[in-house]
Parts: structure tokens; sequence; C-alpha cells
């Protein structure tokens, strides 16, 4: 595996499992704070910032889907966990992936919410290249902000997504939309094990529910439930922090975690 970076990340409550969420491209740990608010007196409670975002560094190289999950896995063995769930956001969705594939010890259930999909991510080439370009651009991250939060948010809410688009480093914006979106993982991901789940908005703009009903839930293992949020865009754990909390307890709940 490549060398991994130490990640900054947020942490709240105690409990015998950890949730260990991954944020999505352009966010950064913080996307999951008011998740973490609604869990956090039942549960450990971590969220990174993952290479090139938020706070955490930003090498010249090193954006692969599997760079991102060598820090993931040093994450864990350097917090010492050994009872966790992974929860995994878009971009974040697609490293959680790779690092189940590597069946870490401890790792005891897998969900991805609106996930970025195994195989390559659907997008024209017309909306990479508008990526491209938006890099660093108030108007533009204002702009993503807008489309991506389908549901009203406190404008504190709507500040931090701008804030965080606006604070992604080059390196790691471009990789992405260049290389690591294209990745093809799908082949590793018949070494997942344990109980899997996939949440998604409604009204998501990025991934409808059908592309993971096409492209990730073919690849996880037989019954994974995916539940859709009803009104929800890009971004459920700020604009329903109370479902996805509520499903991630179901989800422990329902399978003995």
């Amino acid at each position: 595996m490549p060398q991994p970076i130490d990640l900054p990340a947020l942490e709240a409550g105690t409990g015998p499992l950890t949730f260990v969420f991954l944020h999505y491209w352009a966010g950064s740990g913080r996307e999951w704070r008011l998740v973490m608010d609604e869990l956090s007196a039942d549960f450990h409670c971590l969220a990174p910032d993952l290479r090139g975002f938020g706070q955490a560094p930003a090498p010249a190289l090193g954006y692969a889907v599997e760079d991102y999950a060598a820090d993931v896995l040093a994450f864990i063995a350097q917090r010492g966990l050994t009872n966790f769930v992974l929860v995994g956001h878009s971009m974040g969705a697609k490293t959680a992936m790779f690092v189940a594939s590597e069946q870490p010890a401890g790792l005891r259930g897998l969900v991805l919410v609106g996930p970025s999909p195994p195989t390559i991510e659907p997008m024209t080439d017309a909306d990479r290249a508008a990526s491209l370009k938006a890099f660093g651009r108030p108007a533009a991250a204002a702009a993503t902000a807008a489309k991506i939060l389908v549901k009203p948010v406190p404008d504190e809410v709507r500040a931090s997504v701008i804030e965080d688009n606006l604070r992604a480093s080059h390196p790691a914006w471009d990789a992405w939309m260049r290389y690591g979106s294209r990745e093809n993982i799908a082949a590793r991901l018949c070494l997942v094990q344990g109980p899997c789940l996939i949440i998604t908005g409604s009204a998501d703009p990025i991934m409808s529910p059908s592309v993971h009903g096409l492209e990730t839930l073919p690849y996880l293992p037989d019954n994974t439930p995916l539940e859709i949020l009803g009104g929800v865009g890009h971004l459920p754990p700020l604009e329903a922090p109370q479902e996805v909390a509520q499903l991630l307890r179901e989800f422990v709940g329902k399978n003995g975690l």
C-alpha cells in the first residue's frame, strides 16, 4: 500500500462501537457533525479529513483511491479501533469500499451514502471540464452548494459547504476529477464481507438512486438494502442528519453490531 499520511479528525461520543465517517469530494469531516450529534450519546464517532481536503495535508501526488484507503487504514490502526462501522459518502464511499475490500480487523459493517460507484463515475466530459475550471472560484462554489443542497438548510450549513469547497487543495481537486472518479475498483468488491447498506437522496442531482442500483448494488453482498430519502439531494448528512442517524442506528440494531 502507498505511504499513508496522518489525518486530522472530528471526534465525539463514547461507546463500544465506533462509526468512522468519510466525506465527499471537496468536503471535510465536518459534514458529519450533525449526524455525530445525533449518535454521540451511544456511539464513538470519528470523521477524518481526507488528504488534500479540510485540514489534512495536501501532498503534490498520491490521490488514487488506493492512497485514500491507505490513509484510512492507517488511521484505524493508529486509533486502535477493533469494533467499527465504516460510513462513506460519495468519494468517501468509493474509498470506504476499497478499505472494506482489505478486510481490516474489527470492521463490522459498511454504509455507503450517495456513493461514487466502484465503476467509472457517470459524468459527461462537459461536466468534468466545468468542475476542473471551477477550482477556487467563490461564485462556482456557491453555485455548487445551491445545486447539491436540495432541501433547505441553515445558512451556516450552506456556508460550511462553500468554505470546504474553497479550501480544497488543487492537486486533490484535479486528481479526483481526472483519475479517481474514473477508477474501476469493482473487481475488489467480491472481498467485502459483512452487512452493507446504501443511503441516498431521491433528488440527488449528481447520482440518482438508479445509478446505485445499476453500478454499486450488484457488487455488494446479496440483499443489501437501498434506502432512499425523499426530497434529499447529494448531501444527506447535512440535509437530513436525523434520518441518516436513525438509519445508522437501525443498521446496527438489525445486524446485531
